[in-house]
C-alpha cells in the first residue's frame, strides 16, 4: 500500500542563527525548585568549543548543532533536523 504524508504547517528555527522562539524558551525555561525544560543549550560555557543542544525526545537525547533546523511539531514535541533533510522535506512558508 502506498501513502502520502498529510501536510502540516509546523514551527521551526535554525539553532544559533535565527533568534529563539517563545517556545524554544519554554523549553530551556527552569523556575526556582521545579524541574528543567526538555532542552539545554550549550553556547558559552566555558567548557564548551562547539556550541549544541540537548533535546530530550521520546526516542531519547537528541543533540543539535549550530545551524540544525529546530522543530516544534504538531503536538508541541520538539525536535532536531540536520538542514540537508530539512530542504527534503520541508518548505519556508515565512521568516
Amino acid at each position: 500500500m502506498r501513502v502520502r504524508k498529510v501536510p502540516v504547517v509546523v514551527e521551526a528555527f535554525r539553532l544559533f542563527i535565527d533568534e529563539r522562539p517563545q517556545w524554544w524558551l519554554d523549553a530551556l525555561a527552569v523556575e526556582d525548585g521545579e524541574e528543567p525544560g526538555n532542552a539545554r543549550e550549550y553556547e558559552s560555557w566555558p567548557d564548551v568549543r562547539h556550541p549544541h543542544a540537548l533535546i530530550m525526545t521520546l526516542e531519547g537525547v537528541h543533540r543539535a548543532e549550530r545551524g540544525d533546523w529546530i522543530i516544534q511539531g504538531v503536538q508541541g514535541e520538539i525536535y532536531p533536523c540536520k538542514p540537508d533533510i530539512f530542504a527534503k522535506t520541508y518548505v519556508v512558508l515565512s521568516a
